[in-house]
């Protein structure tokens, strides 16, 4: 009830600011801390957050250390996130939770911070530090408040962002897996080594299949380029990869490139049971 009254008192108080189009620049110039309080907090209920943004501003080192700053420092955080600038509303979340570590908003605006940063994570394609600095602050969160409301989309954010990372280290292997079949054998050994990382520190990837193909093509053709003294075993590595990827997917998207591959190491086999 009390809520509904203070909502429909900020609307009337926005409403009579409305009423003169100069008001709002005029408060915003002048040094009267309380009118812009007052203004900052009837835009900000009646979700015009620019311009509530603008007033927070001014007056949030005016209401450090006084009963309304904790208030006003969560607008003025909120206020950042509502117009989408992440970077300074994860940041200005952070400082909220360092000032009030108990506040009743302190869950909350951890929740908010740390999707400041999921927010601006890129597409895997990109470089992923932000996507790294988003699950570490996403982690701190589900570690701080593991009976938050908001865990369960703090957890979805989080298995988004993994499978970022995973496609982006997939991406990167992959690649090396094809200069591997046309250029120097350092190629296939990174694309070997990498795959080889991304399944024990993805081991329960959606893209565990993908990977264990592609760790056969790249011991294949590192096993190919081979000198004969390391050829043997290089493809008796490659063949394992092969047993393996069969055992965890033993109808794989990947039977026929995986079949042929296979035959082709048979055959270089042969020449040394004979």
């Amino acid at each position: 009830m009390f809520r509904k009254i203070r909502t429909l008192f900020s609307l009337f108080f926005l409403a009579l600011f409305f009423s003169s189009c100069s008001e709002y620049q005029k408060v915003l110039k002048n040094e009267d801390v309380k009118a812009k309080y007052e203004m900052a907090e009837a835009f900000y209920e009646a979700k015009d957050y620019k311009r509530a943004n603008r007033l927070l501003e001014q007056i949030a080192p005016k209401y450090i250390g006084k009963p309304q700053g904790e208030r006003v420092m969560f607008f003025l955080a909120n206020s950042y996130y509502e117009i989408k600038d992440y970077n300074t509303a994860g940041y200005q979340f952070e400082r909220f939770l360092k000032s009030y570590p108990r506040s009743d908003k302190a869950q909350e605006a951890g929740f908010l911070g740390a999707k400041s940063y999921y927010l601006l994570s890129p597409k895997y394609s990109l470089d992923q530090t932000d996507t790294d600095k988003a699950l570490a602050k996403l982690q701190l969160f589900i570690n701080t408040f593991s009976e938050s409301e908001f865990m369960s989309e703090a957890n979805q954010m989080a298995k988004d962002l993994t499978q970022k990372k995973e496609e982006k280290a997939l991406e990167i292997a992959k690649q090396f897996t094809k200069l591997g079949e046309f250029y120097t054998l350092d190629y296939s050994i990174s694309a070997a080594a990498a795959l080889e990382n991304f399944i024990i520190d993805f081991p329960g990837s959606i893209y565990k299949e993908d990977a264990l193909f592609y760790r056969m093509k790249a011991l294949t053709n590192l096993a190919m380029n081979s000198t004969e003294q390391k050829k043997r075993q290089r493809l008796a590595d490659a063949k394992t990869a092969y047993n393996t990827l069969k055992k965890n997917f033993p109808q794989s998207k990947f039977d026929k490139d995986a079949n042929n591959l296979m035959e082709k190491i048979e055959k270089e086999l042969e020449n040394y049971s004979k």
